[in-house]
């Protein structure tokens, strides 16, 4: 496992929430309930999440990344992101903010943990979901989240005494609820179904798994194609071909999102960086940094 990875908690991006917009428990757990072009600032820079977030869209439409593929976002849908995963949501070009009305609830990895809730049950490497977290609900299926989240919200945001105790069990509830849409609202792929598209989809599941994972310490492609078991050549070609992109481009990728991360997120020196990114020296990461984004790591931080 590669320990060098910046994983974002709560505490931090609790610090990129506007003040007064979301109703929290410490840094476990928190609930944030959006109008029409509110919270210009949600999420607008891209973060590796150390928490489950779920995003629950009412009304309205926007984009979010995740894991580097932009997703739309739109009316009676849930999106599911766990921890790992690279986030970061497009606000409108128009507002600044985001159009509609939409909820968003973030529970820390200890918070999940605390509850005891077998993630096994929300995710089975055989489902459809992994490919799209996005699902979109029927409408007794919204009245029913809607209810789960306002009332979660009326709860930590009530002045009874044991309010942690009481929405422990709620947020464990929610997530069984969650679990049992995620199910009904994917497909699983039997060994009988898997075609020639279906295995190269799942290849490119394996090798984004794996650059996820190992980016900030392997970028060369022998290393990618030890383990899926072909060479580098081969295993190039493949993924150009179902992603449209080559696979250096989605190494690089993962590897600026995530300098970019821990330039706004954490109080990191840049040297910091480069060394946790495994760049031989601050000058080779500049250089990288500046061919892609057009700007040099200080500008971007302080931007």
């Amino acid at each position: 496992m590669n320990e060098t990875l910046q994983n974002i908690g709560l505490a931090q991006i609790k610090k990129f929430l506007p003040p007064g917009e979301d109703i929290h428990l410490g840094n476990d757990f928190f609930i944030i309930d959006i109008h029409e072009g509110g919270d210009k600032g949600f999420l607008k820079y891209p973060f590796r999440a150390d928490a489950f977030l779920a995003i629950f869209c009412e009304k309205g439409g926007f984009d979010i990344e995740i894991n580097l593929r932009k997703y739309r976002i739109e009316d009676n849908s849930l999106t599911v992101c766990i921890p790992g995963n690279i986030i970061k949501v497009e606000p409108s070009r128009s507002s600044g903010g985001l159009p509609g009305r939409f909820m968003a609830f973030a529970v820390s990895r200890s918070f999940i943990s605390d509850i005891r809730f077998d993630f096994s049950k929300l995710f089975d490497s055989r489902l459809t979901f992994f490919h799209d977290p996005r699902i979109t609900l029927g409408e007794k299926e919204l009245y029913f989240c809607s209810n789960y989240f306002h009332l979660i919200k009326e709860v930590i945001g009530s002045e009874i005494q044991g309010k942690n105790e009481a929405v422990e069990p709620l947020v464990e509830s929610l997530l069984h609820v969650l679990a049992g849409l995620i199910r009904k609202n994917t497909v699983k792929v039997s060994e009988g179904e898997k075609t020639s598209q279906t295995r190269l989809n799942m290849l490119f599941e394996r090798f984004m798994s794996l650059v996820s994972e190992y980016h900030t310490s392997e970028r060369g492609m022998a290393f990618y194609a030890e383990r899926l078991g072909m060479t580098p050549k081969y295993l190039s070609r493949l993924i150009k071909q179902v992603s449209g992109r080559s696979a250096p481009d989605w190494i690089d990728s993962f590897v600026i999102q995530e300098a970019k991360s821990m330039l706004k997120y954490t109080d990191e020196s840049i040297k910091e960086i480069v060394f946790k990114l495994n760049f031989v020296n601050a000058s080779v990461f500049y250089k990288f940094f500046k061919a892609q984004t057009g700007m040099t790591p200080s500008e971007y931080r302080n931007g």
